[in-house]
């Protein structure tokens, strides 16, 4: 299952380790926590910004371009927004916190940093779903690059949930499983989607613009409008092209 005769790992084990190590990026965000507590809100907008543009870039070249390529418009585009919607029915599942990504939170820490547990490990779902998808057999050979893009994405989430739960007195060790914690919904959705688009090839069109749809609005409802906290700083901007441009040269080389 994980392994082929030849000893490499097969698509399944390759879209298991890499929702792995995407899931396990929260954790990174919470060592950041402990290491850098007194991160800038610039640096952090910066992040923000370049983890954006990392994400665009994934969903728009490695998964919306080869479901263009092998599907209908109609499923292309029904698969996009349906994306979009699930983003925003889990958005209003849970309760909404302002902002939602920030590295100095008001409030009682510890709840707080339970709330945002729960939000990120919601959001993190549809994120899995796309590393399975693009690891499925006959989806092309971008899953890693969505997997890095994910992962980029993931730390400042991290931090989001460890520095609340720091600031209420909670051990730096319990900051970090928390965080990390948060992103271990990955790789249960990353199975699902492998699974389903792996048993029913009709659905790879939809499955790949269904998670370019989710990471999309991800990135424009909450990433970028986070990244301009201060409008006057134009480094988030510039971050973002940045982000847009490695997976982009990431791409060519694999291709």
């Amino acid at each position: 299952m994980f392994w082929t005769d030849a000893g490499g790992l097969t698509p399944w084990g390759q879209a298991l380790l890499a929702s792995w190590l995407a899931g396990l990026a929260t954790g990174l965000g919470g060592l950041l926590v402990v290491l850098l507590p007194h991160l800038s809100r610039r640096v952090y907008d910066a992040l923000l910004g370049f983890s954006g543009g990392v994400m665009l870039s994934a969903a728009a070249l490695t998964l919306l371009w080869p479901a263009l390529t092998r599907g209908g418009i109609a499923s292309v585009t029904l698969g996009l927004f349906a994306g979009g919607a699930m983003i925003l029915l889990l958005e209003r599942s849970v309760p909404h916190l302002e902002p939602h990504f920030a590295p100095q939170l008001n409030g009682p820490g510890a709840r707080l940093g339970l709330l945002l547990a729960a939000a990120i490990t919601l959001h993190n779902l549809p994120e899995g779903l796309s590393v399975g998808v693009a690891f499925a057999p006959g989806t092309g050979r971008f899953g890693l690059v969505v997997a890095l893009a994910i992962a980029l994405q993931n730390i400042p989430e991290g931090l989001a949930v460890a520095t609340p739960v720091r600031a209420a007195g909670a051990s730096r060790l319990a900051a970090v499983l928390w965080a990390t914690g948060s992103g271990m919904a990955e790789p249960i959705a990353a199975a699902v989607g492998y699974h389903l688009v792996s048993t029913v090839q009709t659905l790879v069109p939809f499955a790949l613009a269904f998670a370019a749809g989710a990471m999309v609005f991800v990135v424009s409802d909450q990433i970028i409008p986070e990244s301009h906290r201060q409008p006057s700083d134009k480094a988030p901007s510039l971050a973002l092209l940045l982000g847009f441009l490695l997976v982009a040269l990431l791409v060519r080389l694999l291709s």
